[in-house]
C-alpha cells in the first residue's frame, strides 16, 4: 500500500460549489481570481504558427489563446503540450498530466479532442484548472481532475495512458505552497528528497503508460552559490533507471530569466544566466522489444 494519499476526484459540480464561496485562490504568493466569465478571443495559436520540427524550441510570446493566462510562475507555455499532443496522440486518446498546475495541458486536450486526466497535490491548483476548463467549446473530450500525489496514481490502470505530458516543479526553486504548506509537496523538498521523489514518479509513469507510448517531462536547472546544479540530468537518469528509452532531448529557450528563476543583483556577473530548459521525451518499450538495439538511449554518461 502506498504511503501517499490516494487520488480524489474533483468534478465540474465540485468547482461550481467552490466558487459560490470563493472568488480567488492563492498559489505561491499570487492571488488568482476564479469564477469569472472568460472572454475568449481565439481557440488556437496564431494562424502563421507552424508546429516545431527541430530540437530547439523558443516561444518569446508565451501564447494566450483560449483561457491560457500565465499569472503565476513556472506554468508552461501552451505551445509545448500542443506540440506534444499533436505529435504523439490521435483524437480520443488519453493524455495524463500528473502535476497539472493551472491546467494548461488539459485545456489543450479539450481544444484538440483528446481525453485528459489532471492530478495535482494542491487543491487550489485543481480549482484553477477547473476554472481554466470552464468555457464553451464543442469537444467530445472527457476531462477528469483529481487531487493527488504523482507518486500514487491509484485510480489509473496499468498500461492505460497514451501520452504523459507534465512540467514538474524544480527542486526548491518555486515553492508553490509557501504560505499554506501541503504535506508531500515536492516543490518544498531538498534536492536529495526531490530526486528520490522523481524516482517514484518515474515508476508510476512507467506503470500507467501503454507500451510503445511517450512520456514528456520539462525540467530545468539552477545555481547554488553561483555554481551550476544540473537537476535535469539527475531527473533524466531517474526515468532511464525505470526502463524508459530516451527519444528526444529538446532544448527549450527560457525567456525573462531575470524575473523567474535567477534574480541576481544588477551589475557584472562571473556566470551566465540560465536561459534554457530540457524537454525530455521518453518512450516505454514495447513488450518483448529488443532493448539491446537502444543501449545508448538507456543510460546517460
Amino acid at each position: 500500500m502506498s504511503v501517499y494519499p490516494p487520488m480524489k476526484e474533483v468534478t465540474h459540480e465540485d468547482y461550481l460549489e467552490f466558487i459560490r464561496t470563493h472568488k480567488s485562490v492563492k498559489i505561491e504568493d499570487v492571488e488568482i481570481p476564479i469564477g469569472n466569465p472568460w472572454k475568449i478571443r481565439s481557440f488556437g495559436p496564431p494562424e502563421n504558427y507552424k508546429l516545431e520540427t527541430e530540437t530547439v524550441w523558443s516561444f518569446p510570446d508565451r501564447g494566450d489563446w483560449a483561457t491560457h493566462v500565465g499569472n503565476y510562475r513556472a506554468n508552461w507555455s501552451p505551445f509545448i503540450p500542443r506540440n506534444l499532443i499533436l505529435k504523439y496522440t490521435k483524437e480520443g486518446e488519453w493524455v495524463l498530466d500528473q502535476m497539472v498546475g493551472s491546467g494548461t495541458t488539459l485545456v489543450e486536450c479539450k481544444l484538440l479532442n483528446r481525453n485528459g486526466i489532471g492530478v495535482d497535490i494542491n487543491p487550489d491548483a485543481i480549482m484553477v484548472t477547473r476554472d481554466r476548463l470552464n468555457f464553451e467549446f464543442n469537444s467530445p473530450a472527457i476531462i477528469k481532475t483529481y487531487i493527488g500525489d504523482a507518486r500514487n496514481l491509484n485510480l489509473i490502470a496499468n498500461d492505460s495512458i497514451d501520452l504523459i505530458a507534465t512540467h514538474p516543479p524544480y527542486a526548491w526553486i518555486v515553492p508553490f505552497t509557501k504560505s499554506n504548506k501541503i504535506e508531500n509537496d515536492i516543490s518544498n523538498y531538498s534536492l536529495e528528497e526531490y530526486l528520490k521523489a522523481m524516482e517514484e514518479i518515474a515508476a508510476e509513469c512507467y506503470r500507467v503508460l501503454k507500451p510503445g507510448r511517450h512520456c514528456a517531462i520539462l525540467i530545468g536547472d539552477t545555481r547554488r552559490r553561483k555554481h551550476y546544479v544540473p537537476i535535469s540530468y539527475r531527473v533524466l537518469q531517474a526515468f532511464l533507471n525505470q526502463g524508459f528509452l530516451l527519444k528526444e532531448d529538446i532544448i527549450k529557450r527560457q525567456w525573462k530569466t531575470k524575473t523567474t528563476r535567477e534574480v541576481w543583483k544588477k551589475g557584472k556577473r562571473d556566470f551566465y544566466l540560465i536561459a534554457h530548459e530540457h524537454l525530455f521525451v521518453f518512450r516505454k518499450p514495447f513488450e518483448g522489444e529488443r532493448l539491446k538495439d537502444y543501449k545508448y538511449s538507456m543510460k546517460w554518461w
